[in-house]
């Protein structure tokens, strides 16, 4: 059974663990600031999602599949039970990992999602993605180009471009498995949470900018999660934790105790 790949913090200290799952094409690197930030309090692991960063690939990207991995991580570092916090797709699979290992989980945090279906929404970044062409670029201001006539957000871009490495054959490559987010997409995107209950202590963050978690999900939510709680970071939007990292770190540090 092959591992996530992850960065750890305060490893020393003897407080539950925080486990932190980054979003859709995003990677633990996204997360060092609040890592480090958090790992004065408790240890803090930040982990690559399969199919993303320093992971392993697999053809397979199931909810339930990312929940697994979750429950294989903590039985591989000796963890018995954790807080975990996931963004975005990384939501998506803490909350199936609730639901399915509710023992396992002390507190539970989900950012700028909610457990609904959502219509695809990335087919642009994907086809960008897969415009391009790493026998013909060579640097990554080349991919910036190309990625640029399909993407008019820069930090979009930014946040893409991160992914980019050279590879043993001094070529350039995505550190992402496109291929299997691309065919697999409908599955972990447009696909609801399995209906379960985890009655754990809950908290939702959402971006006041993001439309991700809106007002009437919040019945949707606690059908779930019914000790949920809906928290809502001003001057943020769907990646809160870089858009406004003071307030999303003091939401999480209240949650924890660890004020």
């Amino acid at each position: 059974m092959e591992i996530l790949n992850s960065k750890i913090f305060g490893e020393n200290s003897t407080n539950t663990p925080l486990l932190v799952f980054h979003g859709l094409f995003g990677m633990l690197d996204n997360w060092g600031s609040f890592g480090k930030d958090l790992g004065e309090y408790l240890p803090v692991h930040l982990i690559d999602l399969r199919n993303h960063g320093r992971s392993f690939h697999s053809e397979s990207m199931s909810h339930d599949d990312l929940a697994d991995d979750i429950a294989h991580y903590m039985d591989h570092y000796g963890i018995q039970k954790a807080h975990v916090l996931g963004h975005s797709l990384g939501g998506k699979a803490v909350m199936q990992f609730a639901i399915k290992y509710p023992e396992r989980v002390e507190k539970l945090i989900v950012v700028d999602i909610s457990p609904k279906a959502y219509p695809p929404h990335h087919q642009g970044i994907i086809k960008a993605l897969e415009t391009v062409d790493f026998n013909t670029v060579t640097s990554r201001n080349d991919v910036e180009a190309v990625l640029n006539q399909y993407i008019p957000e820069r930090s979009t871009v930014q946040f893409l471009t991160k992914n980019l490495y050279w590879d043993d054959n001094k070529k350039l490559g995505w550190r992402f498995n496109l291929k299997t987010l691309s065919e697999k997409y409908t599955e972990f995107v447009s696909n609801a949470i399995k209906f379960g209950i985890f009655e754990g202590d809950t908290l939702f963050i959402a971006g006041a900018k993001s439309n991700y978690i809106l007002p009437q999900d919040e019945f949707g939510i606690k059908q779930q999660f019914p000790k949920a709680k809906v928290v809502t970071v001003k001057n943020a939007g769907h990646w809160v934790q870089a858009e406004n990292p003071v307030d999303f770190a003091i939401v999480v540090k209240e949650f924890l105790g660890l004020n």
